[in-house]
């Protein structure tokens, strides 16, 4: 294992499966502390560790406790990022006021992919991935340029629907970043299974993913590979709705005045309450269905040789 710094601390379970190589998943905790409320954003967080290691791997959930960068997290820890006051939603910019001020917080995607890349974790699971904001094209979610840097295996339902898709996909292109359908072709739209854009490569099984990522780092690429999965089927919500509910929960937001990293968790909490919890449903099918094929991507690259990342 690289160097790391010492506000670093690893779970020693993590740290002996990465010794070992034997299949790690990153898991975020933004969603816990700043995208559901309590209970559900505990449940979620335990939810997805069990699906984790059900499906043959080592979840290391990861956020910030007073100022320790934490990789894998006790039971207790967890209990405080989902019910704690005060919390720090923790990106690249964010970790030294973290860390110096022995603050706690959740980590977003981009904060995640810091953290596992540095622990030298090759896959993360999450929900939808930030992007280029619908009425602020100059806001650009810092998760896409950390996806330009980092090679892991991002497992998501795309990004999330109430950014501008099309505008985020053509980022991602700028950054380097492979677009990878599993069983689909179409980028989906968070919430729902289809956008009608596009992706890159439609793969259909988790060896043919392992195998793409493997040649875009051995030919020297630093990015990640977005493996893009629609939300199950029976949970997933009609895109007219959708839309109809993210177009109020927008304009309600610019009359209110929210801006910064507020947006995001007010917009999902109305998109919940417009859409009488079916989005609050979907979210949570889909992380959990994303964990489980992210498990399954570990497994694969944990069996092959190890690459010199």
């Amino acid at each position: 294992m690289n160097t790391i710094p010492l506000a670093y601390k690893i779970l020693p379970e993590i740290g002996e499966a990465l010794s070992n190589r034997r299949p790690v998943v990153a898991l975020e905790t933004a969603v816990v502390t700043h995208g559901l409320p309590y209970p559900e954003n505990l449940e979620l967080a335990q939810t997805m560790e069990k699906t984790v290691r059900q499906s043959g791997a080592i979840p290391a959930t990861i956020g910030v406790i007073d100022g320790n960068i934490r990789v894998g997290l006790e039971q207790e820890a967890l209990e405080r990022l989902a019910n704690g006051k005060g919390l720090l939603k923790i990106s690249r910019r964010d970790f030294a006021q973290a860390v110096a001020l022995n603050a706690s917080g959740g980590t977003t995607v981009a904060g995640t992919l810091i953290v596992a890349r540095m622990a030298r974790i090759q896959v993360f699971a999450t929900g939808g991935i930030g992007g280029v904001h619908r009425q602020a094209p100059f806001d650009i979610s810092p998760d896409l340029p950390e996806l330009g840097r980092s090679p892991l295996v991002v497992v998501c339902a795309g990004a999330k629907a109430i950014l501008n898709l099309p505008a985020t996909l053509e980022v991602l292109e700028t950054n380097g970043v492979p677009v990878l359908g599993f069983g689909v072709d179409e980028f989906p739209a968070f919430y729902a299974r289809h956008s009608g854009l596009p992706v890159q490569y439609q793969v259909n099984s988790v060896e043919a993913i392992v195998a793409i990522a493997k040649a875009h780092w051995q030919l020297g690429m630093k990015s990640a590979i977005l493996v893009v999965v629609p939300p199950p089927e029976e949970v997933a919500l009609n895109e007219d709705a959708m839309e109809a509910a993210i177009t109020t929960a927008l304009e309600e937001a610019h009359q209110q005045g929210i801006s910064g990293q507020a947006v995001t968790p007010f917009l999902l909490g109305r998109m919940a309450e417009l859409t009488a919890g079916e989005s609050l449903r979907a979210n949570l099918a889909l992380l959990e269905n994303n964990a489980r094929i992210a498990a399954q991507i570990a497994q694969q690259l944990a069996s092959g040789p190890a690459l010199p990342l």
